[in-house]
């Protein structure tokens, strides 16, 4: 099973570069974030004609997520624990797997800039939801899989400078406890699992020749429960994407489990 999560920055610009990811690549479930555009504006004939089903929670110009998968999903969307929030960020799915089954969280979780702002204050209750959400979550002891743009720089091998970054709520001390306290449930970082090199990142500004110079941060992940941990192979970060026309800033990585 193949599993990549991808912040795509504009969905509707990037319908050639992720239909020849879906061809190259071949996800069997692929998660996106930020696709700035409402449900009935994303491209779902591209993506079903591709031989995938697409569950889409939208948002008007800004946010919303997506999850494609080869096989049927059951599917929710908004993260538990605050009704009025209005902001597309998660969506959830239940694919078969086998005799049984897979459960993919798909996030995009808040930027949260400038700090000592509601911005940052929103991203910390957010965190607070999701560990609340993924604690439920993992008492179903299912081959469960939380991924997308987290924007939480783990630690410092993690950017490519991370003195620049103390006063970002990427790297906030804040940011990086609660992050922390997420994998404390029994998550396991997939990268993490597999290698302990610095410079993985996953996104690279498109200002300063950020690209050029290598001046990447890695906050798109694939947090993996017991279940799923028990069952991981590989874990790809596809940098090549960030090389090629129209990129997105951010690049895909993916796991694979194996069956």
């Amino acid at each position: 099973m193949r599993i990549a999560t991808w912040n795509v920055n504009s969905v509707r610009q990037r319908v050639e570069a992720l239909v020849s990811y879906l061809r190259e690549v071949k996800p069997d479930v692929l998660c996106l974030q930020e696709l700035k555009c409402l449900e009935e504006q994303f491209p779902r004939l591209e993506i079903e004609a591709e031989g995938y089903n697409v569950a889409v929670h939208g948002q008007k110009s800004y946010n919303g997520v997506a999850i494609l998968s080869r096989a049927p999903m059951e599917v929710a969307v908004g993260l538990p624990g605050d009704e009025n929030d209005a902001q597309s960020r998660y969506i959830e799915a239940v694919i078969p797997w086998g005799k049984t089954v897979l459960r993919v969280g798909c996030l995009y979780l808040p930027n949260g800039n400038p700090l000592e702002t509601d911005k940052f204050l929103y991203k910390l209750a957010w965190m607070e939801r999701l560990i609340a959400h993924a604690k439920k979550l993992l008492t179903l002891e299912e081959r469960l899989v939380l991924c997308g743009d987290f924007n939480v720089i783990p630690e410092a091998r993690d950017v490519y400078d991370p003195e620049a970054w103390l006063g970002d709520a990427l790297y906030a001390p804040e940011t990086r406890r609660k992050f922390r306290e997420l994998l404390a449930l029994g998550f396991t970082d997939a990268l993490r699992a597999t290698t302990d090199a610095e410079k993985q990142y996953t996104f690279w500004d498109y200002q300063a020749g950020a690209w050029t110079k290598n001046h990447g941060l890695r906050i798109d992940h694939l947090l993996l429960s017991p279940q799923a941990a028990d069952r991981l192979q590989s874990v790809t970060i596809d940098k090549d994407m960030r090389a090629r026309e129209k990129p997105s800033d951010h690049v895909p990585a993916r796991v694979d489990l194996k069956d």
